[in-house]
């Protein structure tokens, strides 16, 4: 299913604008010449949908190769029938049916308060790794929710029905169209990584500073990498 799902998406969005590039999760890497890049994740939360846990989605961001950065951001979750969308200094907003509504992420400003989501991977001793830091976070913070889907992760931050989300070795075609989605709802986004796969952070601007504080000495960026837990 994901592979038919990224075959099909790569037909209608190059079929609709055939010079632009797109890179998937499934394979598909088409450079483009008109400096706009489609970047899929047909069907994030696998192991969800194999399971038929409802928490999986749908992810397409066009990204701008001048900016560096995704313009436009679509997360579509087909068993709540919600849609999401960013678009970048414009705002973001959720659609059910035809009836769309801003989103701002909620107000926090203590991070005993904050009700935080993160993920984990795949591999057995990263998840101990993750577990490790996850320990240390804990009891630092509300409560902690865990989809096993990074795009409903961010989804749900923008949303105003998490405080914070966080998780190691995330994918571009991860966070693409989330993390600008949750920009746009208000949420502050830290790579704490470089290169292509990274450590983000998203949460309220009330409990930023002090969630980064907190998983820094944790030792997030320790954390075993590996293959991203989706």
């Amino acid at each position: 299913m994901d592979k038919a799902a990224e075959h099909l998406l790569l037909e209608r969005l190059l079929g609709e604008r055939p010079g632009d590039g797109l890179l998937g999760e499934e394979g598909a890497n088409q450079p483009g010449e008109t400096g706009i890049r489609w970047v899929v994740d047909p069907l994030d939360g696998t192991v969800n949908y194999l399971y038929r846990i409802p928490m999986w989605g749908v992810s397409i961001a066009a990204e701008d190769d001048a900016l560096g950065e995704s313009v436009v951001g679509v997360i579509i979750t087909p068993e709540t029938g919600e849609g999401f969308i960013g678009i970048r200094g414009r705002g973001a907003w959720r659609i059910v049916g035809d009836i769309g509504e801003r989103m701002h992420v909620r107000e926090c400003t203590e991070l005993s308060q904050a009700m935080v989501a993160t993920g984990f991977g795949y591999d057995s001793g990263q998840r101990l790794a993750q577990a490790d830091v996850l320990r240390d976070v804990i009891a630092s913070v509300r409560d902690i929710r865990r989809t096993g889907c990074a795009v409903v992760d961010f989804t749900w931050l923008a949303r105003g029905r998490t405080d914070a989300y966080y998780e190691r070795d995330l994918n571009p075609w991860d966070v693409a169209a989330g993390v600008l989605i949750a920009a746009e709802a208000g949420a502050i986004v830290h790579d704490l990584d470089t290169g292509e796969k990274g450590t983000f952070v998203a949460a309220v601007p009330g409990i930023c500073d002090a969630l980064v504080a907190q998983l820094r000495r944790a030792g997030i960026v320790q954390a075993q990498s590996g293959a991203a837990g989706k």
